[in-house]
């Protein structure tokens, strides 16, 4: 079972220490003390490369992650920010003429009012 920690957000990520246990054979008088230290040195060597591949692993997640994100990022500068740019510059536009022919309708009306009360008095 692979126990997993988050990063960044939304990484899912292998998380160290992994807890190891070996299958060796055991006896019950070791044959020496090279047999106990050799032994000894297989867990610690087995423990070691086990959170080595944990820790690669982890590594490995996390680059396709960031190159994940990194393509999404290219995207947006690429398509979406230019896309969105010309849609508001056009809205930018279209509401400038707007308020242009607003400024125009009041002053049109504002002289038919003038006009309108000079003419009757």
């Amino acid at each position: 079972m692979i126990v997993e920690a988050v990063t960044m957000g939304s990484v899912n990520r292998p998380r160290s220490p992994v807890p190891c246990r070996t299958a060796l054979p055991t006896s019950a008088a070791p044959a020496g003390t090279a047999l106990i230290h050799a032994e000894a040195a297989f867990r610690e060597a087995l423990r070691a490369a086990a959170e080595y591949a944990v820790a690669r692993a982890a590594g490995d997640i996390g680059e396709a992650e960031l190159m994940r994100t990194r393509r999404r990022v290219r995207a947006l500068r690429r398509h979406w920010t230019p896309r969105l740019e010309s849609a508001l510059a056009r809205v930018e536009l279209a509401l400038e003429q707007a308020e242009h022919e607003d400024v125009v309708r009041r002053r049109r009306a504002a002289r038919t009012r003038e006009g309108g009360r000079g003419g009757g008095e």
